[in-house]
């Protein structure tokens, strides 16, 4: 039995979206497993830079393999191997244990989110085969960056409000997760699988040869934009409780839950507005929420941080956005999960490189001059990658949809 190309277009979308929330629902409860074991706030920079590490692994080693073995088959292992990082984060909850955990939730989104765009960006055009790419990139970016909002916020309420915070989540996303795997099954398969399939081999770093130049500015802008997506996953929490004193955990999710959403919400509302205009919006919002950041630590006033990370989360979701559509549009088709997974490989670095530098100067500096010089950093690499893809950018996007 398999359903249509329409509704295997969502089911891939919120199967996309669970999984990828439950990779940030550890997010708050990093104070928990931190006072529980009494380990140092470098520590959790490695925690989390272990699941940054496992998506780049397996983005190289495995992003592209759904080219030739199909989309469907490489998302339900994708999925399976999220649900084995439940069972670890339950069977093993100490230290070297999380890092493990962490590593395996990691790999199991390097395998899904390059097999998933692709396979949304196919469904579509199956069953929409006249409308333009924007609207599958627009679902596939809300639904990538909406779970990684939804994660901290679920995660802060299972800390706040519901017992054995450090294993009741886990007990539940591994539940949906099987049955997540499952419906899977149901949606079409959107390549041709060879009867005879090419040997595996590493993820080529490599992109069509006329379309290099833009991929480059588009790949800087996805790794600034994730910097500062890796800030608000790793160590808003510390954050909170150092320059703010502030130690409720359900705040510490809303905060990530906040930023991405913003994110995820702007790909979606500004998803018909043309490419060049997104691009400004970008620039504009990644430019006022830094500032604000900057200044609501500094101060120090909450609200100000808040809302910075709201604006520079919206900036950033467009700035993403723009770039995944650069990756879809220059790709060949019969390539478009390798080139979509050297995209993601990229942005995960911008993910974990930085995260990990703040963490280990936290070590040494106090918080708040640590924050200025990321955001100083930051705030100029985003503005030049948003520049150059704006210039690269034409005023108007017609481009239709292109089938696998």
């Amino acid at each position: 039995m398999r359903v249509r190309h329409a509704a295997g277009f969502w089911i891939v979308a919120v199967t996309f979206l669970l999984v990828m929330a439950y990779s940030t629902v550890p997010t708050p409860l990093y104070p928990l497993y931190q006072q529980r074991d009494d380990f140092p706030t470098p520590v959790v920079t490695v925690i989390f830079a272990a699941y940054a590490v496992g998506v780049i692994v397996s983005l190289y080693l495995a992003g592209h393999v759904s080219d030739w073995l199909g989309r469907r088959r490489v998302l339900v292992v994708a999925v399976l191997v999220s649900a084995l990082s439940a069972v670890l984060f339950l069977a093993w909850p100490d230290v070297p244990g999380l890092i493990v955990a962490r590593v395996v939730n990691g790999a199991s989104i390097g395998i899904l989110t390059a097999t998933a765009t692709a396979h949304l960006t196919e469904l579509r055009a199956e069953a929409r085969p006249d409308e333009n790419t924007i609207i599958a990139a627009s679902v596939s970016g809300g639904a990538n960056l909406g779970g990684l909002a939804l994660g901290p916020l679920i995660g802060g309420l299972f800390a706040e409000f519901l017992p054995d915070p450090l294993v009741l989540p886990h007990i539940v996303f591994l539940v949906v997760l099987l049955v997540g795997a499952m419906v899977l099954l149901l949606v079409p398969e959107t390549v041709d699988i060879p009867a005879d399939p090419p040997r595996w081999r590493p993820q080529r770093l490599s992109v069509p040869r006329d379309g290099r130049r833009a991929f480059a500015i588009a790949a800087f802008g996805a790794f600034s934009g994730f910097a500062v997506f890796g800030l608000f996953t790793s160590l808003a929490p510390t954050f909170l409780v150092v320059t703010f004193e502030q130690h409720d955990h359900l705040l510490a999710g809303a905060i990530s839950f906040s930023v991405f959403a913003a994110a995820a919400t702007g790909q979606i509302v500004f998803a018909r507005v043309s490419p060049r205009r997104q691009l400004t919006l970008a620039l504009a919002c990644c430019a006022v929420g830094l500032v604000l950041v900057a200044l609501g630590a500094v101060l120090p006033l909450l609200g100000v941080f808040i809302l910075g990370g709201v604006i520079s989360g919206l900036g950033v979701g467009l700035l993403f956005r723009a770039a995944i559509a650069t990756a879809v549009r220059i790709a060949d088709p019969a390539r478009r999960g390798e080139t979509l997974a050297l995209m993601f490989l990229i942005a995960y670095a911008g993910l974990a490189v930085p995260a990990l530098a703040v963490g280990g100067a936290l070590g040494f500096e106090p918080a708040t001059e640590v924050l200025l010089v990321f955001v100083v950093v930051v705030l100029a690499a985003t503005l030049t990658a948003g520049t150059l893809m704006r210039r690269g950018t034409p005023r108007r996007s017609n481009t239709p949809t292109r089938k696998a």
